[in-house]
């Protein structure tokens, strides 16, 4: 089913073997705010490495996997299965930098970033400037051989864990004022601060703060691309995480569909399975056809990036799958929830910690309604 060959099944399976063997340590991380000790967090990102299923988005001659469009949604999709981050040590380092990175940068960031030494956080959006990032504020000044960074960024994923950050702001000054510039930044560094770390619905090691820039000074060489690209990287890391967060969802749902599936054959209700009440039935007919829909637009999007789709069709069908995929996850988990009853409203049970933590991916890399507007203007200009 779905078309996969030996190769694309391999790392299907060496990626959903690997993901259920973290799967008994979810309620452990749930009830300790998300964090695992320290020795086990390391031992799950050392097997990861070895198993092949890290920087499966970077090419061989780059130092990664070198895996297919499909490959990486077939991993991506098998981290979905799993509740808490666990599975995010299945991490895909920034494909897009590949391409534009000096000599410089891949040997301070992305060589190390490949190999997983080193993790990166992105500092985009703004508290005015969510979905829309062409709104920025952050200001970037530069000066002589520096370019000077002020301005505030919300929901950093993962600057607790960065080693370097990319913090895109709007230039002041030259001959590209007013337009996007894209800058490293290693962490710790001088007017790099933290404001304050909101408590999120999930309960991940990864932490999301508001973050300062007063005045950082940061080198040309740290400069990514050209000044005026900041736009392009941002919307190519856009692109390619809407479909990874489209394939997450397609594995939340799966494991939404099995598990309640399970119950709903062993749980007995007047003398006969709850799966056999025609009400719950539907439910589970509904996931399964939704979740069936779901998969086949995924898996066919990334066939298309693999063939070398235009890039603006690309875009539109990325928007689409993001869009498709997250709202299903979402009424699965909602019925989930349904199908296990009070045993669903518990944090111990799946269903509970998939209903939280799904409902994000309708908001973060693009909400729904921005993904509307992507596909509707795509659809109007004749590119999809």
């Amino acid at each position: 089913m779905y078309g996969l060959n030996a190769d694309d099944l391999r790392i299907r399976n060496t990626a959903a073997t690997f993901a259920e063997s973290l799967m008994s340590y979810e309620v452990d991380a749930e009830l300790a705010g998300g964090q695992l000790p320290a020795e086990i967090a390391a031992a799950h990102h050392h097997r990861a490495l070895e198993l092949g299923l890290y920087a499966t988005n970077i090419p061989a001659a780059a130092g990664g996997v070198g895996c297919t469009a499909l490959q990486q949604v077939l991993v991506q999709e098998q981290v979905g299965r799993v509740t808490n981050g666990l599975a995010w040590v299945m991490h895909t380092p920034p494909q897009w930098w590949v391409d534009v990175a000096t000599d410089f940068q891949r040997e301070r960031w992305l060589a190390p970033a490949v190999r997983g030494e080193k993790h990166e956080a992105y500092a985009i959006t703004e508290e005015f400037a969510g979905s829309d990032v062409s709104d920025l504020r952050t200001s970037v000044r530069k000066d002589g051989d520096e370019y000077v960074v002020n301005g505030v960024k919300w929901h950093v994923t993962s600057f607790n864990l960065a080693d370097y950050l990319f913090v895109q702001g709007v230039l002041d000054n030259g001959d590209f004022a007013g337009e996007h510039v894209l800058l490293v930044v290693d962490l710790p560094w001088p007017g790099v601060e933290v404001v304050r770390t909101p408590h999120y619905s999930h309960h991940i090691a990864d932490e999301h703060p508001i973050v300062s820039f007063t005045d950082v000074r940061v080198p040309a060489s740290h400069l990514v691309g050209a000044e005026g690209a900041g736009m392009t990287f941002t919307q190519d890391w856009f692109r390619f995480e809407r479909l990874m967060v489209a394939a997450r969802c397609v594995g939340a749902g799966q494991r939404l569909v099995d598990e309640m599936t399970a119950f709903a054959k062993s749980r007995v209700v007047a003398g006969k399975p709850l799966g056999e009440h025609q009400l719950v039935a539907g439910m589970l007919a509904d996931s399964a056809t939704e979740l069936f829909a779901a998969r086949t637009m995924l898996y066919e999007v990334a066939r298309a990036i693999d063939a070398g789709g235009e890039r603006k069709t690309l875009h539109g069908l990325a928007s689409m799958a993001k869009l498709y995929c997250s709202e299903m996850a979402g009424r699965v988990a909602d019925r989930a929830v349904q199908v296990f009853g009070g045993r669903g409203y518990m944090r111990e049970n799946v269903a509970e910690r998939m209903f939280r933590e799904l409902r994000v991916e309708r908001i973060w890399e693009g909400a729904s309604e921005i993904q509307r507007l992507i596909v509707a203007r795509q659809l109007l200009k004749g590119t999809i």
